[in-house]
Formats: structure tokens, C-alpha cells, sequence
């Protein structure tokens, strides 16, 4: 039995053991960190309230509105025949529009039918129009031609000239105005096709067809590409500037879409076959929502009424053989137009 005493030194004992191995162990104490200051913000260091900061806007700008059409055709135009007589007019507005050097007309590739199926949309088999001469007891071209669609919608239509027998591609009451000079019937006109035109302008139109013949009457005269027939579409493209000229001046140009193109083209002293040379022609068109480029559609005469149609906002006949250009205003090419049967 442990007495009291021997209590007391295992006690002590005890305690010393534990005091010992405290000091020799190398533990030390974690250090004790100060707490972090705390920013304390002040009026002068307040951020400001956020605000609504409206970001830039670029200026909306409407599509021009297209008010008119003003279709040009140079007769007996090859594409060739631009360049080879500097019809710089011609060439600035192809650079500025969208353009084929490989549109194709209709059989027979001649001046009438290619200009009725150019305005009626159609080919000979159902414009009839196979005759190249004057003969008014023909009559007009069969159909609905866009002369008829405008002057129906209450549009202002022109033709001015270059050949009597392209009276015979629209009735007269299709037309506010028809003017022709003539040099082929041998008598002295006291005006020209560019002055009846600039007249026209001046009066203001929505469809207009002028007509310079000069190129062609010069091809069978001397033949085609040759210098007189060069120097003959060079003089026209001189008249054909000042046209634009006055639309300009006029304050037109901006609303005003231009078709350039032919009827026909040529070889040696004539046409009317079914030749490259005789049946390709250019086809250009600038203004307002045309997108400028190389067209990769194929272009055929008939798809100007239609495209003239498309423009002006008119009802496409279901007769016509004829499509809208979509590829020059940049909307999807559906459909192209097939070429005639002869």
C-alpha cells in the first residue's frame, strides 16, 4: 500500500517528465498575424455610379429609289467593237455596272426581231416579228411588251430612233412620244436622235428606249470592226455621254437605271445568221441596287423586258420567254431563259 509520500513523488515525477519534453520538443508557437488593414473609402475615392454609355451607330442609309429606266442600244454592237473603238462612256459605265460580253440575241439576228424580243420578252415564234423592213401593213409585234405594262401603270414612255420600222415593235398608244431619224429613207432630217433625246429628258420620263443606228449603217457600208464603223460608235458613245450628262445635271442620274446593249451583231458587210459574230451581243446594266462585276448568267435579249419589268415594279407576262437578270441586283438566280427555237 502506497503511503502518502510515495503519492507526492510520482507526482512530481510526472510532472517533470512532461515539463522536460515541452522544452526539448522544438515546437514553437504559430506566429500570430495581424489582420489585414481594411480600406476605409472616402468621398474623394468613391467610384462613380455607372451610367449608360451609348455605343456609336453608323448612319442608316436608305436604298436610292429607282424611278426610271433609260435602255440605250447601239446597232450592230459587238462586243469587240467597245474596246476596238474607245467608246469611253460606254467603258466607264460597264466598270461602274454589272456586264456580259456574251449575251445572245434571236434568229433571225436582225435589227426588228431583235428589238421585239428585247421589248416583248418573247421570241419570233410568238412575236411574229421575222421581217426587217418597214412594212406597216404588218402591224405591231404580237404580244404584251413592257412599253404596254408601263404606260398601263400610268409611266411616262419614250422612244427615240435611229429606224421608222421600230415603230412596229409597240403600238402608238403604248408611247407618250415617239421620235425617229432616219438616214436610211434618203431624207434630210432637221434634227438627230441625240437632240430629240436630250429633249426627252428634259421633260422627264420612267421608260425610255433610244436607238443609235450609225454602227450598223456603217458595218454594211463598209464593214464590220471596220475604221468608219469604229469611228461611227465612237461618235455615238459621244452622245450617248451627253445623255448622261444631262441626267445628271438634271438631278436623275441617282434614280435612273441604264441598260446598254444591241441587236445584233456582225461579220464583214452584213448579219442575220446564226454565227457567234452575228448573234453575240454586250449587255450592261448601272444604277441604282446593281451590283457591279461579271455577269455569269447567261443573258439572253429576251430577259431585258423582263428585267426593265423587274425594275418598275410591273407584273411579268406568263407568256414571256424572258427572265429578270437577278444576278445583277445580287438576288439568287431561280430560273434563266432558254433560247429560241427556229
Amino acid at each position: 500500500m502506497m503511503t502518502r509520500n510515495m503519492i507526492r513523488y510520482f507526482r512530481f515525477l510526472t510532472f517533470l517528465m512532461f515539463f522536460l519534453q515541452a522544452c526539448g520538443s522544438g515546437a514553437s508557437a504559430a506566429p500570430v498575424m495581424d489582420p489585414p488593414p481594411t480600406a476605409t473609402l472616402t468621398p474623394s475615392t468613391t467610384p462613380p455610379a455607372p451610367t449608360d454609355t451609348a455605343l456609336p451607330t453608323l448612319p442608316f442609309t436608305p436604298a436610292p429609289p429607282i424611278t426610271r429606266v433609260l435602255v440605250v442600244t447601239f446597232d450592230g454592237l459587238r462586243p469587240d467593237a467597245i474596246e476596238a473603238s474607245k467608246m469611253e462612256n460606254l467603258l466607264a459605265l460597264m466598270q461602274g455596272g454589272a456586264y456580259t460580253l456574251n449575251a445572245q440575241t434571236v434568229f433571225p439576228s436582225t435589227t426588228l426581231p431583235g428589238h421585239a424580243a428585247m421589248f416583248l420578252g418573247t421570241c419570233p415564234a410568238k412575236n411574229i416579228v421575222r421581217w426587217d423592213e418597214y412594212v406597216p401593213q404588218n402591224g405591231y409585234a404580237r404580244g404584251t411588251d413592257v412599253f404596254d405594262l408601263a404606260h398601263a401603270a400610268g409611266l411616262r414612255t419614250v422612244m427615240v430612233v435611229g429606224k421608222e420600222k421600230l415603230r412596229q415593235v409597240t403600238e402608238p398608244a403604248s408611247t407618250d412620244y415617239f421620235g425617229f431619224v432616219d438616214e436610211t429613207d434618203k431624207i434630210d432630217d432637221f434634227t438627230s436622235v441625240e437632240r430629240l433625246a436630250l429633249e426627252q429628258i428634259g421633260q422627264g420620263f420612267n421608260l425610255m428606249f433610244v436607238h443609235f443606228p450609225n454602227g450598223d449603217l456603217a458595218g454594211h457600208e463598209f464593214g464590220w470592226l471596220s475604221r468608219e464603223q469604229l469611228k461611227a460608235y465612237a461618235k455615238d458613245d459621244k452622245s450617248f455621254g451627253l445623255l448622261l450628262q444631262a441626267l445628271k445635271d438634271r438631278g436623275m442620274y441617282d434614280s435612273t437605271v441604264i441598260i446598254v446593249t444591241s441587236d445584233h451583231g456582225g461579220h464583214e458587210t452584213t448579219h442575220g445568221t446564226e454565227s457567234a459574230n452575228d448573234m453575240t451581243i454586250p449587255w450592261i446594266i448601272s444604277g441604282p441596287r446593281v451590283l457591279p462585276g461579271l455577269l455569269n448568267t447567261q443573258v439572253r435579249t429576251m430577259d431585258t423586258a423582263a428585267t426593265i419589268a423587274y425594275v418598275l415594279g410591273l407584273p411579268q407576262p406568263p407568256e414571256w420567254d424572258g427572265v429578270p437578270v437577278f444576278e445583277a441586283f445580287g438576288a439568287p438566280v431561280t430560273e434563266v431563259s432558254q433560247g429560241c427555237h427556229t
